[in-house]
C-alpha cells in the first residue's frame, strides 16, 4: 500500500478475480465499502484513524464465506494456494490488520408487514 499521488482523485475499487482486488487513490473509507459491499458475509468497521488515499493490489485464496453478497461460492482453496487467506493477505500486503471483533451497529428491524390499501 503506497501513498496515492493522486490525492483529489476519484477513488478506484474493482476486483480483477476472486481473491484479487486493485485500489487507486482509495482512502480506507471505500475500502471498508468495498470489503463489506463485496467481499466480507458481516460488516466491516474501520477503525484505523488513517486518512489520505493509497494505491494498493491485495491478492488472497478466499474461502467460503466470502463473496456470498454477490452470489458467488469460491471454490475450496487448495493445498498449494498461491496467495495467503484475506486475513494474512491484509497484514502482510497492506500492513492492516483484519479481526473480528464485536461492536454496533446498525441495523433495519421489520416487526411487522401489512398488504397496501387500494385507494
Amino acid at each position: 500500500m503506497t501513498k496515492s499521488t493522486n490525492q483529489h482523485g476519484l477513488a478506484g475499487l474493482g476486483l480483477r478475480g476472486l481473491g484479487s482486488v486493485m485500489g487507486r487513490s482509495a482512502n480506507m473509507g471505500n475500502f471498508r465499502n468495498f470489503m463489506q459491499g463485496y467481499v466480507m458475509d458481516r460488516p466491516v468497521v474501520d477503525q484505523t484513524g488513517i486518512e489520505g488515499r493509497y494505491d494498493f493490489t491485495l491478492d488472497w485464496t478466499p474461502d467460503e464465506f466470502q463473496f456470498s453478497t454477490q452470489g458467488v461460492k469460491a471454490p475450496p482453496a487448495p493445498d498449494n494456494a498461491p496467495h495467503p487467506d484475506l486475513y494474512t493477505a491484509i497484514q502482510q500486503q497492506m500492513g492492516l490488520k483484519l479481526e473480528a471483533v464485536k461492536a454496533p451497529a446498525d441495523v433495519m428491524v421489520v416487526d411487522r408487514l401489512e398488504k397496501p390499501s387500494e385507494n
